[in-house]
């Protein structure tokens, strides 16, 4: 049975050490799925100009962010890489008329390895990352991901990681679970139920379509890793919903 695509919301690099709501709801998810022979990862922190795909045998934890508790820049992820499975992607892109490029140093960046840290701790599972061409919009990840499907059948996990909502100046840091932004709200229902009809036409114009698009997401690389799991999967369901700071969506779906 082919395993799922996800798309995970990982929130703020903090998730790694105060996990909330989503670090059981990913433990579990992780739990159900029969373990990966390997896990590709297309994060929100890894825009390109063009494809390209991580080939480090053994790529490094990636501490791609500032100003946190020194707590955090100790976290290590020590997952291996897989340069035949990277290899085999860059064959698949091209098959589709999507030319990618082997990036043999690239790190596992906090979109990759704060999530996985959460579903799969004991880092064993050899994980490559795809970047992101963030200009080139919801289209081409749902491309890449429709290029890489065959691969849920050989036992990859495919992940796109990102926001459901990502607007940093607007959040609020003492907001509880229970207290939520109504337009980032708003945002998200429509997301979901767009998702459910399976209208992609509205999915990929969203942001003239989507009430309060902008404001959700001033910039779209947070959003896009939804359109490669989307791609790259099939039935849609909601595996956790929530927010965090009254305005960051922490949102999983999955795509089976």
């Amino acid at each position: 049975m082919p395993l799922p695509s996800l798309f995970i919301s990982h929130g703020s690099p903090m998730l790694a050490l105060q996990p909330g709501a989503s670090g059981p709801a990913l433990a579990r998810l992780a739990s159900q799925l029969p373990e990966p022979r390997a896990i590709v990862v297309v994060s929100a922190h890894w825009e390109s100009r063009e494809l390209r795909v991580g080939g480090a045998a053994q790529p490094r934890t990636w501490h791609d962010f500032g100003g946190f508790p020194a707590e955090l820049y100790q976290v290590q992820y020590p997952a291996p890489g897989n340069p035949t499975l990277a290899a085999e992607i860059i064959q698949l892109l091209a098959a589709a008329n999507l030319p990618a490029q082997l990036d043999a140093e690239r790190p596992l960046d906090h979109g990759a390895w704060v999530p996985l840290s959460l579903m799969y701790p004991q880092a064993n599972i050899p994980v490559v990352q795809v970047s992101l061409p963030s200009q080139q919009g919801p289209a081409l990840q749902h491309q890449v991901g429709k290029a890489l499907a065959s691969l849920r059948t050989q036992g990859v996990l495919l992940i796109g990681s990102g926001s459901i909502t990502h607007n940093l100046s607007e959040l609020d840091w003492r907001a509880g679970p229970d207290c939520i932004a109504p337009w980032a709200q708003a945002f998200r229902d429509w997301m979901v139920d767009r998702l459910s009809a399976y209208d992609q036409a509205a999915l990929h114009d969203y942001r003239h379509q989507a009430p309060h698009a902008v404001r959700s997401h001033p910039t779209d690389e947070h959003l896009l890793p939804l359109f490669f799991a989307r791609g790259a999967g099939g039935q849609f369901k909601v595996e956790h919903s929530g927010f965090t700071e009254g305005a960051l969506g922490m949102d999983i779906y999955s795509f089976s």
